[in-house]
């Protein structure tokens, strides 16, 4: 009985039972909804000034200017070239398997895509960068607009750095505010098995099972790609790293059965910081590569991106040449990198590669509706799991990390001492 006082045992409980209830109850879908947005916004409560205070305590507060550039720079080289190879590896798949061969394009719900299409029309992809800055602060606070509030905080912690010893008041009393938002964190965590059920039952009362009998193969190749994406290009970078991946699941599992449940990698964001701040990471790593990654690294979307796009292809029946190909991989390059600042995400986006691609017909993407929020729970843990990896990652290489704490923390597995 001891082991369902553990928090990672009980979100797998949550899981389960949401199944069940999905399930056998689709009426309590509508339920099961409210329980889920309710328990995700309880945790976008938290990422905006989570965000704000550890950036600046990390760079203001111990921080080199100089390093904080650095470390930028290598994250976004990291970033670039991880994606590009989870951008190969998901066309790779998709051209050996051929998931799409075979499915009928008929039946498809062309009123729901059309609300997509508009979307992804009114993009300006030009405009993604120039969104960064924010033209109300304050806006960009009450939205959660994780790169706006990331590039303010970098700012505003060069601008109190400058202070010299003026600073050190207000420094302290962010430390102070943040160690509050942490301790308001672990009462929301509380609360993750009742989120995860109502995710789950939300999605399986919604969408059901039938969707996956018709588009199996895409799902089962999809996961196996990702499968191969964690356990083979992520594990060689950690080995390279010298530290283990299994370990590092294993530490970040409450995180992961949380994703799985509410099928948004936001809902790990702030307890993530908190748990690689408590590995030895430094603060200034952490700040600035977790918030960049959930909008630059998305290796699960990517995949699920370039997969789509050949799918579809392959259910058209069009042949698309290397040439075109690695057209769509240069496409897919720039817009995956606004697909976590979008509503519908994986959609729009998708239907803005497809427009600029002009040989696959946007109605296609009625295909994938039915089965899109069954991948989502994938999508949202190969990104949790890339940028998790990704810092440990920058860290090693600035050597920002004390690893006498990552070995006790995450290797033995013991309880953590110090705390924010």
């Amino acid at each position: 009985m001891k082991y369902l006082k553990v928090l990672y045992v009980q979100v797998l409980i949550g899981i389960v039972a949401g199944v069940v209830v999905g399930y056998l109850f689709p009426a309590f879908t509508p339920a099961a909804q409210v329980i889920s947005e309710t328990f995700i916004n309880m945790i976008r409560m938290v990422i905006a000034p989570v965000i704000f205070f550890t950036i600046v305590s990390g760079i203001a507060g111990a921080g080199d200017l100089k390093k904080a550039g650095r470390i930028g720079g290598k994250a976004i080289l990291y970033f670039e070239i991880v994606t590009t190879i989870a951008l190969l590896i998901g066309m790779l798949m998709a051209n050996l398997v051929k998931p799409g061969a075979g499915i009928s394009h008929n039946n498809i719900q062309a009123d729901k895509v059309a609300q997509y299409t508009t979307q992804a029309k009114a993009m300006n992809w030009g405009e993604f960068f120039s969104h960064i800055v924010p033209a109300n602060v304050v806006d960009a606070f009450a939205k959660g607009d994780i790169l706006q509030i990331l590039f303010f905080s970098i700012l505003f912690a060069i601008g109190l750095k400058r202070l010299g010893n003026k600073g050190t008041s207000l420094l302290a009393s962010f430390e102070k505010i943040n160690a509050v938002l942490f301790n308001i964190l672990k009462i929301i965590m509380r609360l993750s098995p009742i989120g995860a059920f109502g995710g789950m039952a939300f999605t399986i009362g919604k969408f059901g099972f039938a969707s996956l009998i018709l588009l199996g193969k895409l799902m089962g190749t999809f996961y196996a790609t990702g499968l191969l994406f964690i356990f083979v290009v992520l594990n060689l970078i950690a080995r390279y790293y010298k530290f283990s991946l299994w370990r590092l699941l294993v530490y970040v599992k409450e995180e992961i059965l949380i994703i799985l449940g509410s099928s948004s990698s936001e809902a790990a964001l702030p307890s993530i910081i908190k748990k690689l701040q408590d590995a030895g990471c430094d603060k200034e790593v952490v700040g600035l590569i977790i918030p960049t990654g959930y909008s630059f690294n998305l290796d699960g979307t990517t995949i699920y991106l370039s997969m789509s796009v050949l799918f579809l292809a392959q259910v058209f029946a069009v042949d698309l040449s290397i040439a075109q190909q690695l057209t769509i991989i240069g496409i897919l390059l720039i817009t995956s990198k606004g697909a976590a600042g979008v509503t519908g995400s994986g959609f729009i986006v998708l239907a803005s590669t497809l427009t600029a691609l002009k040989v696959i017909p946007l109605e296609g993407l009625g295909i994938l509706i039915g089965v899109d929020r069954f991948m989502s729970e994938g999508r949202a843990l190969i990104n949790f799991i890339g940028n998790t990896v990704a810092t440990i990652v920058i860290a090693k290489s600035e050597k920002a990390i004390d690893e006498d704490i990552y070995e006790r923390v995450v290797v033995q597995g013991l309880p953590v001492i110090t705390s924010l």
